[in-house]
């Protein structure tokens, strides 16, 4: 995983609930330049400040960093495995959206 693959599954996340940066960032309560730089791989992440935002949109860390592993780090883990916990991800990233 990497800042920038971690950036993009905040910003998958985000606009699949229809948050604007805005939105998250009043709830995290940081400023919108600071979630638009995360969002590009530019600003290096803290865990606890990766666990506010997940908390603030409603999912598990565990997903947001599922969805940023990049292919090699799920090397053995067999593909239908793979597809299945995607799947799964998808599903609570819409469970989410329609709550």
């Amino acid at each position: 995983m990497t800042r920038e693959t971690l950036g993009r599954s905040i910003k998958l996340c985000r606009t699949n609930q229809g948050l604007s940066q805005e939105d998250l960032a009043k709830k995290v309560k940081i400023s919108p330049s600071y979630i638009s730089l995360i969002e590009k791989g530019e600003r290096d992440l803290p865990i606890s400040m990766a666990q506010k935002i997940a908390e603030a949109l409603g999912i598990p860390m565990s997903l947001l960093t599922f969805l940023a592993a990049e292919p090699g780090e799920l090397k053995g883990v067999p593909e239908d495995v793979r597809d299945k916990l995607a799947g799964i991800a998808f599903k609570l990233l819409n469970a989410k959206q329609h709550a």
